[in-house]
């Protein structure tokens, strides 16, 4: 439901978007989807009114066994923490940066770095989404035959062992004149390292104003590749595109220079390839269906039903609001920081691979478990 979430505003964005027409949708339309919302949350309320606890937690509780302290006994006994610092390190952080790479940095990178339209890419990633979230049921019914465990560690490997290809992929499909303009382009950051910061930004709030942090921002914002090389201490910055030197940071002249060499400020609509990037995309959905689909049942089965819900819910909100919350601002800091518009990618992939490698030793297949 997470996904059909996604997936339904992405829909009443376009709606709003082609019956109030771009200029009216920037100036006001937008707000239309906000006020939409009013009617989910109706939904919502009328949803939870009518949810009942699970049989085993009533007849617990009718019996007076329920724990008085949940989170004394959740986090103070070691044998339970264990188990809540296993689920987080050992499954829902890996779960949370698949499914946040596979559709909002997926979203981003269409948008953002290839430069591709937003009804487009909205277009795309909802065509993903709607082929793609069936397979929420089907890996969901094949762990309750085969186990959580290996499948949801299987989406993981498999994403951190091919993000870096489907994204050059998806560069290929949907911005051919970038995938040209990088290959012909050698571009140089020349910088004392001192005047550069690792622009990590979670709050949108912060502020570098220093010149290779401007430059470098401007780079990684027109999906420019460079390298970096280190100049003397307090030596003037200087970008270099091939032969050609801008010398400080003057945001037209280097506007110029990445024009002139070829990056496009927006992809042809006309080279898109359209199908290319939709089965991309739908992979990238598959993973997510992967450690999705039977992250709920295994984090059900995982703790005892008298601090069951105390239990999961710590490794659940951190896990997808830290971990998967902060992939767009830790990998744009990347790729600022680095020069190559696929290092963000290194983030999730760390996390995939330090989920799967913990959980293979550690985290119990929980099926046909009754704790």
């Amino acid at each position: 439901t997470a996904t059909m979430g996604l997936f339904l505003s992405l829909l009443v964005i376009l709606g709003c978007r082609n019956y109030f027409g771009p200029k009216d949708f920037d100036d006001y339309g937008w707000r239309v989807p906000f006020l939409i919302s009013i009617f989910l949350l109706a939904i919502s309320v009328w949803i939870r009114t009518k949810l009942n606890e699970s049989p085993t937690f009533q007849r617990m509780k009718a019996e007076g066994k329920q724990s008085k302290a949940p989170l004394t006994e959740a986090f103070g006994e070691w044998k339970n923490l264990k188990l809540v610092l296993i689920a987080l390190l050992g499954a829902v952080a890996g779960q949370a940066v698949v499914w946040y790479t596979g559709q909002f940095y997926a979203l981003f990178f269409l948008t953002s770095t290839l430069k591709i339209d937003g009804e487009t890419a909205n277009y795309l990633i909802a065509g993903s989404l709607l082929i793609g979230t069936p397979f929420f049921i089907v890996f969901g019914a094949l762990s309750d035959k085969i186990g959580r465990k290996w499948i949801i560690l299987g989406g993981m490997l498999l994403a951190a062992v091919t993000y870096f290809p489907i994204f050059q992929g998806l560069t290929h499909f949907g911005n051919p004149d970038l995938a040209a303009a990088q290959a012909k382009n050698k571009v140089v950051v020349l910088a004392d390292p001192a005047a550069c910061s690792f622009q990590f930004n979670p709050t949108g709030t912060m502020k570098f104003t220093n010149a290779c942090d401007l430059a470098r921002s401007d780079l990684a914002r027109s999906s420019v590749n460079y390298t970096n090389q280190v100049a003397p201490a307090g030596s003037e910055l200087i970008v270099r595109f091939n032969d050609v030197e801008v010398k400080g940071y003057d945001k037209a002249k280097l506007a110029e220079a990445i024009k002139n060499a070829g990056y496009p400020a927006k992809a042809d609509p006309s080279k898109i390839n359209h199908f290319g990037v939709l089965v991309l995309l739908v992979i990238l959905v598959l993973y997510v269906t992967m450690v999705y689909g039977p992250i709920a049942a295994m984090l059900v089965e995982l703790f005892p039903t008298r601090i069951r819900y105390t239990s999961m819910s710590l490794p659940y909100h951190i896990g997808n609001g830290w971990f998967g919350g902060f992939l767009p601002s830790i990998s744009f800091a990347l790729v600022a920081m680095q020069g190559d518009i696929y290092y963000g990618l290194w983030y999730p992939i760390i996390i995939a691979v330090g989920c799967f490698v913990i959980g293979a030793f550690l985290l119990p297949e929980t099926k046909d478990t009754i704790p």
